[in-house]
């Protein structure tokens, strides 16, 4: 760690610069170790929305036009992408999930076209938790020569992810996501693979002319050393988190009409996704003002849009607007987990026991 050192890590010239500079590749260093990478397959960004952008438009500017593979429940910051692609001659497919919530790699093959030049497909889901097979479809991808990218928000620091193992060419990494700061994040560049990547961000040509802009060196050194810890605790922490999300489950299972929202084994440690039947999704989580857990819905000032991720696993519109995502973390205590648990229930109890009374 470093105290004080304000210098430019692009300043060449000077003693302050060259500290900087010594963080910088340090924390490249411990973020490169964590998957496997070597350092110099590290571009650092302002996070994973940045990433995947650079990955998909940065393809996408070299090729001019053709065919990108994606799925139906990526996150929005690839979704979104690919909406602004498909305005500039490039076609996309979007492959279905299973009701498991799962990509099927064979389906990624099916989806394949002769100029087909990426597939982008999330490790894990950010909604509910499932946790896909990029490894095959990363093989597919080396075997008809087509880049492989994956959103790896939610999976780094949290499964193991190690490049090579999962023939993945660009993957993108939050650094929020592990524990450090908000607002740095990095994509991986798989060097071996001599990716014709264009830069999106334009100026001085730094991050080997990949992501031009002075970097936030306190912010790097942030997400290296939450690299560290993660590669560090790892497996004892996915143990720990598999217990509290256990926990958590084998108590709201307890109640009538609770469902779990996709695979219930192939999934991160500590998240789950559960709808509860028979209420109103708003009003449920309104109601749960003292516990922090999140709604699959998209709620507007007029209407509550049900999860695009629940509804193309194939659940109803009413138990997906009345889904919660459930997520234990490094702070979470068994007391926190039974606390929660306890409120849902008596939530859920009462909101039934209202709407049965009408």
């Amino acid at each position: 760690m470093f105290d004080g050192d304000f210098g430019n890590p692009a300043s060449s010239s000077h003693v302050f610069g060259w500290e900087a500079e010594e963080h910088v590749e340090n924390a490249r260093v411990q973020l490169a170790q964590l998957i496997g990478a070597d350092p110099l397959e590290i571009v650092w960004t302002s996070g994973a929305t940045e990433s995947d952008n650079l990955a998909l438009k940065g393809l996408a500017e070299h090729y001019g036009s053709g065919h990108i593979v994606t799925s139906a429940y990526e996150h929005k910051a690839v979704l979104d992408t690919c909406e602004y692609l498909e305005k500039r001659d490039v076609r996309v497919t979007y492959v279905e999930p299973g009701s498991d919530g799962l990509i099927s790699p064979k389906h990624v093959e099916d989806a394949l076209e002769d100029d087909t030049f990426a597939v982008s497909i999330m490790h894990v889901n950010n909604e509910i938790g499932v946790l896909n097979d990029v490894a095959s479809i990363g093989q597919i991808c080396r075997d008809r020569e087509v880049f492989f990218h994956v959103d790896g928000a939610q999976s780094v620091g949290k499964v193991p992810v190690r490049v090579e193992d999962l023939k993945i060419d660009m993957l993108s990494i939050s650094g929020h996501k592990i524990y450090g700061p908000k607002g740095i994040g990095a994509l991986y560049v798989r060097r071996a693979a001599s990716i014709p990547l264009q830069a999106i961000i334009h100026g001085g040509g730094h991050e080997r002319g990949l992501r031009s802009g002075t970097l936030a060196t306190h912010q790097i050194v942030g997400i290296g050393a939450a690299a560290a810890i993660c590669a560090e605790e790892l497996d004892p922490e996915a143990n720990r988190l598999r217990a509290l999300r256990e926990r958590l489950w084998s108590h709201l299972k307890q109640m009538p009409d609770v469902h779990l929202n996709g695979s219930d084994d192939q999934r991160i440690p500590g998240l789950i996704n559960v709808g509860f039947g028979g209420v109103d999704g708003e009003t449920l989580l309104m109601a749960l003002n003292d516990v922090a857990v999140s709604s699959g819905s998209a709620c507007t000032s007029a209407t509550v849009e049900p999860s695009y991720v629940l509804r193309a696993i194939g659940v109803e519109d009413s138990l997906a607007s009345a889904s919660l995502r459930f997520t234990v973390g490094r702070f979470t205590t068994e007391e926190d987990v039974d606390f929660a648990a306890m409120r849902v229930a008596d939530v859920v109890h009462t909101l039934r026991e209202r709407r049965t009374s009408i």
